[in-house]
């Protein structure tokens, strides 16, 4: 059973030296469904801001009672509705706070996605859309998730790579 109630408030919130930190995901698929074959083309999967039309990845506070992995798969689940396998973590990246003058330390991760929820704790306060790593680069502006997803992409390409069998 899926909670349809997002987490709120910053009691459990954790800090690094001051920042606040935040975890996120990249959720992603393959749009014939096969894992990444040949002719198989990587979709990610990108959400609108509560507050402004920016589109992003989904992120928020790493909370004291909950594992980095819990946090990134909970994340995903309230604002983009899907869920998934947690991957081997991307990187970790300062950046400012688009609200206040403060920095935040994020932690991004791949999400392989293998359930879209049609109910989701912010379904009525986001918009998701599946895309193509091209189109994601362009609609999404914050810098920090543009060098998480090329690190994705790099790495999708080598295990691809590492698999291919030569005739």
């Amino acid at each position: 059973m899926v909670s349809l109630v997002a987490r709120t408030g910053r009691d459990l919130q954790r800090y690094n030296r001051g920042r606040r930190l935040v975890v996120g995901c990249i959720p992603y698929r393959y749009k014939n469904g096969n894992n990444g074959g040949k002719d198989d083309e990587l979709e990610v999967l990108v959400i609108s801001s509560k507050k402004s039309q920016a589109m992003m990845f989904p992120k928020g506070g790493w909370e004291l009672d909950e594992s980095v992995e819990e946090a990134a798969c909970r994340e995903s689940l309230e604002e983009a509705g899907v869920v998934g396998n947690v991957e081997n973590q991307l990187g970790t990246w300062l950046f400012k706070s688009n609200s206040r003058e403060l920095y935040h330390e994020g932690l991004m991760f791949p999400l392989l996605v293998t359930e879209q929820l049609d109910l989701w704790p912010e379904k009525s306060a986001r918009l998701r859309e599946w895309m193509t790593v091209a189109k994601a680069r362009e609609v999404c502006k914050q810098l920090w998730m543009n060098e998480a997803l090329e690190i994705l992409v790099n790495r999708l390409k080598s295990v691809e790579e590492k698999n291919v069998q030569p005739i």
